[in-house]
Formats: C-alpha cells, structure tokens, sequence
C-alpha cells in the first residue's frame, strides 16, 4: 500500500529565505546607509516589508492556536532560545566592547532579540482578540494609540508588539485560497509596479527620518517632538504602505522549489547568529574602509557569504542544541563517525 506523503510548500520557505536575506542586508546596511542616498532608499524600502512580511507569514502558521499544548511549544521553542541568547548576547557584549559590568536583563531584549519577545506576546494575544467581533480594527486602533504613549519603548518590546501585532493577527486569519488571489500574473505586474513606485518615492520624496516610524520602536513624541498629536494618521498610512508593499513582496515570491528553499527552513539559525559577526565588525574598521573606498559592493557579497554560512548543515548540526532545544542532528553526525568500518 502507497502512502501519500504531504509535500512541503516551497513558496513559504522561498519567502523566509529571501526575507532573513533582506533582514540582514538591512543590518549590514545600518552603518553605511547615510554615505549614499541609494544607500539610505534601499534601507527604508526594505524596512517597509521585511518584518512585516515575515510577521505575517508567522501569524499565518497559528492556525492551532487553541490545540493542546500549543502555547507550551511556543514557550519552548520561542522564550527560552529568547533567554537562552539575551544573556549570550549580554556576555558577548561584555567582552567586544570591554564593558566594565554585566548588566542582564531579560525585560530588556537586546538588539534583534525583540522579535522573539515580541514572537511570545503575540502568540498569547491570540487567545484574546480571536475571541473579540472586530478584532483586527481593534488590534490597528491600539497599534496606533501605543505610540502616543512616551513610556512604551523597547522594554518588553512593547511598542514594536502592538504596532505590528496588526500584520500578526491578519495572517493567523488568512487562509492558503486568500495567498492564490495574489498569485495571479496581472496582481503580479501590479506588485513589481507598485514596488519600483515605492522605491522611486523613498529615493525622491519620503525624507530620511521615515526609519523611525519603519522601526516602530518610538513614540510620537520621539520622532515629531511638539507635533506628536497628528503622529497616528502618520502610522495609520504607514500601515496601508506596509500592508501593499507586504502582499505586493510576497505575490512575486517563487512557488517552485528553488537553490535556497530548503534554507529557508532555517531562517531562526540566520536570524539569531548574523548578530555576533555584525557586532563584531562594527569593533573594526571594516565598514570606515568601505566608505573611504566606496566599495559598497563588497557589504553584499559579504551578507551573501554570511547568510548562506549560518544556512549550512554544519553551522544548524553545532547551534540546534541552543536553538531548538534538540541534539538530533548532533547525535546523528557523532553516531556517523564512530561508526566503525564494515569488516572486509
């Protein structure tokens, strides 16, 4: 008797992969992005979709929220890598930049360690506004409040929580037939249209402080000082922007499998690693080389190299045990070479 096995849809891994692509990119670009203003356009245009598309491709894949012992793997395979790499963050820190104490925190995440927390949060609140009429206009009335509130920062990742927890809500709701409508190859030309109109806008129109508002890491205050009060019809376009540009990113994704799809199943291992070689160049005079020689190009091929590196069997074999709490892929390499010669 044949038995059917299920085949792994490669259109979400085609768009992890590309995004913990452009998720790293856009860090690499961080220190050099004010030298040129394609620079600084590629940076915001990046930061329009990348997060928001993989917060809502994390939220499509919730679908079993209410199912037993759903919450506790989140906590396992989310919070406790959180923790387990806020404090190899904060140690690691300590010693690159010769820090004279260690100061933990858990409430406090450092750097990209937010979207774990956040990851935690949004998980439970699903329990909440799934339960609620009109939960999605609730869920975008309070991601718009939020930044009125000065207090609401990066401690518990607060602020990036509700703002984006929007994206998160609406892919929980979606369903595969709703992706097919962007399928299409006439919502197809208009994605491609509608991006290069998007980069065009950043690159002659939206001023360089639209990062602020992208990051959703500030309040109104932070960002517009004295004019804060008009800062949530701001954020209230700047999630139509995200939304189009988000559905307008993934409806030229590929479906086929492709070189990279089964990296992107890896995406976490990307994500948690590139950090420690980031920070560590940011300690050098790479990226002062770079602006001295112009040699842009040479941020790619390393983000390239870097992203395809933590992708590798090697690298996921050594980190799963911190990642994803398991030694399988460990055990099986040690099991392999001590496995003695067959007798001749």
């Amino acid at each position: 008797m044949n038995t059917k096995v299920k085949e792994r849809d490669h259109y979400f891994d085609n768009a992890k992969f590309i995004l913990i692509f452009l998720v790293v990119l856009g860090h690499f670009l961080t220190p050099i992005k004010d030298q040129k203003d394609i620079l600084y356009t590629l940076y915001n245009f990046i930061y329009t979709f990348h997060m928001p598309a993989f917060i809502l491709i994390a939220g499509f894949f919730t679908k079993g929220v209410f199912k037993k012992g759903y919450i506790q793997k989140i906590l396992k395979n989310v919070l406790v890598p959180y923790i387990i790499f806020q404090i190899i963050y904060t140690i690691y820190y300590y010693k690159l930049y010769d820090k004279d104490d260690i100061h933990l925190t858990l409430f406090d995440p450092n750097w990209a360690m937010w979207f774990l927390l956040s990851l935690v949060f949004w998980n439970l609140m699903l329990v909440v506004f799934t339960r609620i009429k009109y939960s999605l206009i609730i869920a975008i009335i309070i991601g718009v409040a939020v930044g009125y509130f000065t207090e609401a920062g990066t401690y518990l990742s607060i602020q990036r929580t509700f703002v984006f927890f929007p994206i998160f809500l609406l892919g929980h709701y979606l369903e595969k037939k709703d992706f097919r409508l962007i399928f299409k190859p006439s919502m197809k030309i208009l994605a491609s249209l509608f991006l290069i109109a998007l980069f065009a806008f950043y690159h002659f129109i939206i001023p360089d402080s639209s990062k602020d508002w992208l990051l959703a890491s500030s309040s109104y205050a932070d960002i517009l000082g004295n004019n804060a009060w008009y800062g949530g019809f701001i954020r209230l376009g700047m999630y139509a922007i995200a939304f189009l540009a988000t559905f307008s990113f993934l409806a030229i994704i590929p479906r086929r499998k492709m070189f990279f799809t089964e990296m992107g199943q890896r995406t976490l291992y990307i994500y948690l690693l590139h950090g420690f070689i980031l920070k560590y160049l940011f300690t050098t005079e790479f990226f002062h080389t770079l602006k001295n020689q112009h040699a842009y190009f040479v941020v790619l091929l390393l983000e390239v190299s870097i992203t395809l590196i933590l992708a590798s069997k090697p690298v996921v074999t050594i980190a799963q045990p911190l990642i994803e709490m398991r030694w399988s892929k460990l055990q099986f390499m040690l099991k392999k070479y001590r496995k003695k010669p067959a007798e001749v």
